[in-house]
């Protein structure tokens, strides 16, 4: 690489990004577009996180547990689980299938599969019938992997952490509304009777919450079908047809190239520069659905038993304050953050935050036994919580900029999206399960006076800190 001093020579010392590089002009992200792509992002922690205020207390309902209230984290982790099982067994070939087809076609299946497995919840009056329409939800959506695909496709070196950041943002605005969503409209015949009063909603008092998240990704496809443009080069209609035959014969061989790369192996994927991250990225979405899991077991759990004994319409707020606050900071501070610490170092920072976060569960538990009642102290230790659960939260746009920039070419970022969504999804559907069951253990045997989970976690995450540190120091710079 050419240097100012030195035009035609370089050496060992010379830096693989240019100083410049850094302080290029950011490209203008194209907002219509990644607009687009927000909503339809969105739509995926509305309807997947509107179940967590009333879910503990669906499985008490269904009289599954058969009346043992420690037992209701088994089948809630359970029902949590079903839907990154089978998105870990799906995701990947719906992400490779997008390199093929094209990101529109997967995303419409995505979108279909959620609105249909919403409406076939609410409907559920059993065990088995939640069981389903989790499974089917987690079959048919395939969307996460294509959205950060397209998201690489539209941003460059320039403005990535922007775009990154978004995804977080918009994650976090579906983390808000979800639970709100879910507390306030589950069982509404008990708050609005007049309007609620057929017996149709005592029979499904659940319908309500999934029936306005399945209306979400309806108008979401809507805006898929009218307005999204296809990012795949090989699949793109081109705006000005080629003038000149030199020019077609150029686009011919590219478009060869790209899909012959999209048909790489996957063995061949498997390098360290790719393998890092994703297992970073892991570890990250095992011990965040393991916090999200456990918090409104957390906050359902009797005062008898260690928890808070909040209402489901009290869950929902708490869980819509922790993720609006999140998403609020990464709107306004995430790219300033990472252009003054740098990626690698505030991963760091964000992941050694997990462990005094677990740390206040514990807290909260003794202060509720020393005062037998939830007051101010519960209110300040939930509000520090949220402190650190905000910092944990920007751990999420960093890794996804690394696992871009590991990527060799362009048309295998669909691929490396894919490995990267299931390895979380595996991780996601492993974290609820280990969680919820770790609490109920630690609940019904009394291990560690009821914080065993909470040991378990923070041990987990102190060897996340050292794979953390495994990440390059600098993310390379995929325009160069």
């Amino acid at each position: 690489m050419d240097t100012v001093d030195s035009p035609g020579t370089s050496g060992e010392t010379t830096p693989l990004i240019p100083a410049g590089a850094s302080k290029r002009p950011k490209t203008p992200l194209p907002k219509f577009q990644i607009g687009i792509l927000m909503m339809l992002h969105v739509t995926e922690p509305i309807a997947s996180m509107s179940i967590f205020p009333y879910i503990n207390q669906l499985i008490r309902e269904l009289g599954i547990t058969g009346g043992d209230e420690a037992a209701v984290g088994y089948y809630a982790g359970i029902i949590e689980s079903l839907f990154f099982v089978m998105q870990a067994l799906t995701v990947l070939k719906w992400s490779r299938l997008s390199d093929r087809i094209g990101r529109k076609p997967v995303l419409s299946i995505g979108l279909l599969g959620t609105c249909t497995s919403m409406l076939c919840f609410g409907l559920s009056t059993t065990f088995w019938s939640l069981v389903v329409s989790r499974c089917m939800c987690g079959v048919l959506n395939g969307n996460i992997g294509v959205l950060k695909t397209m998201m690489a496709e539209l941003t460059d070196s320039t403005n990535m952490a922007q775009g990154f950041a978004l995804i977080q943002i918009f994650w976090r605005i579906g983390t808000f509304v979800g639970p709100l969503m879910g507390g306030m409209l589950a069982r509404p015949q008990d708050s609005w009777p007049r309007l609620f009063g057929h017996s149709f909603w005592s029979k499904y008092p659940y319908f309500l919450p999934c029936a306005v998240a399945a209306c979400f990704v309806v108008l979401a496809y809507l805006m898929l079908l009218f307005f999204l443009e296809e990012t795949l080069s090989t699949k793109r209609q081109p705006k000005l047809k080629s003038t000149t035959l030199s020019g077609a014969d150029i686009e011919d061989r590219e478009v060869l190239a790209q899909k012959s790369m999209a048909d790489m192996p996957m063995r061949s994927l498997l390098t360290p520069a790719i393998v890092i991250p994703i297992a970073n990225y892991s570890m990250l979405s095992l011990l965040d659905i393991s916090l999200r899991t456990l918090m409104p077991l957390f906050f359902s759990t009797p005062m008898y038993l260690g928890g808070l004994g909040f209402s489901p319409s009290s869950i929902g707020p708490w869980l819509a304050l922790f993720g609006i606050a999140d998403g609020v900071f990464q709107a306004f501070f995430f790219a300033k953050i990472v252009d003054w610490l740098g990626p690698k170092r505030l991963f760091c920072v964000s992941v050694s935050c997990f462990a005094p976060v677990m740390l206040v569960f514990p807290i909260m538990s003794w202060l509720v036994h020393a005062r037998g009642v939830v007051d101010h102290a519960i209110t300040f230790a939930l509000l520090f919580q949220l402190v650190l659960a905000v910092i944990w939260g920007l751990a999420f746009g960093t890794i996804f900029m690394f696992i871009t920039a590991s990527a060799p070419a362009k048309n295998v970022l669909g691929a490396i999206n894919g490995l990267g969504q299931t390895s979380a999804s595996v991780a996601r559907a492993v974290g609820p399960a280990l969680a919820t069951s770790l609490f109920a253990f630690s609940k019904e045997h009394n291990v560690l006076n009821g914080n065993a989970v909470f040991v378990v976690l923070i041990v987990l995450a102190g060897v996340f800190r050292w794979l953390a540190s495994q990440l390059p120091d600098e993310i390379q710079d995929r325009d160069e």
